[in-house]
């Protein structure tokens, strides 16, 4: 009995070990938020932003998480720069006065052991609405070429440009557009 109490208490902390949130941090290189709308009916137009930044927290044996990402409005990425410039605009997403767009989840869904959609706070030219992001891929594992522990996503949502205050040419350039996030995350080095 005197062995068995040990061993069982070690058990437990092994356990609580492995149930303790994570905490990624998001990998510019790899992440690129992307958006696409219909052009007056002619094609359906993607554009990215190349910088990204934030933090995701993962506790999967609660089934709980938490996302904080912060999207570089400036760094709108259309391929012309003269139409980049245009898409900064007041009517658009006026980085002169706002220059971040921000979700702050407050909820994570999980199926079995993945998480399959996450609702937050999603911050778009000064306005606040709430969001659900589905979430299509998502993969934990060691890094083949960091050899360190890394999570994928890939999570999507349809937003409305006149809730945001950027309903100019609507709806011949459609009010409805589809944002999606893909996403890699590298696991922050523990505290000091």
């Amino acid at each position: 009995m005197k062995r068995i109490a040990p061993l069982f208490a070690l058990t437990v902390l092994t356990a609580a070990a492995h149930a303790a949130p994570e905490t990624y941090t998001v990998d510019n290189s790899h992440t690129f938020p992307y958006f696409t709308y219909s052009h007056f009916g002619f094609s359906n137009q993607t554009h990215r932003f190349d910088k990204t930044s934030g933090t995701v927290t993962l506790d999967r044996a609660a089934k709980t998480g938490a996302v904080d990402v912060v999207i570089d409005a400036k760094s709108v990425n259309t391929g012309f720069p003269l139409f980049n410039e245009h898409i900064q605009s007041e009517d658009f997403f006026d980085t002169a006065q706002h220059p971040t767009i921000t979700f702050k989840s407050k909820a994570m869904k999980f199926k079995g052991d993945q998480p399959v959609s996450v609702t937050g706070d999603l911050t778009l030219k000064g306005v606040t609405r709430p969001v659900t992001l589905a979430i299509s891929q998502f993969k934990c594992m060691t890094h083949p070429v960091r050899k360190v522990d890394a999570c994928g996503a890939n999570a999507s949502t349809t937003l409305k440009r006149t809730d945001f205050n950027m309903g100019k040419y609507a709806p011949g350039v459609s009010d409805e557009v589809s944002l999606v996030i893909a996403i890699e995350t590298y696991k922050a080095a523990p505290a000091p």
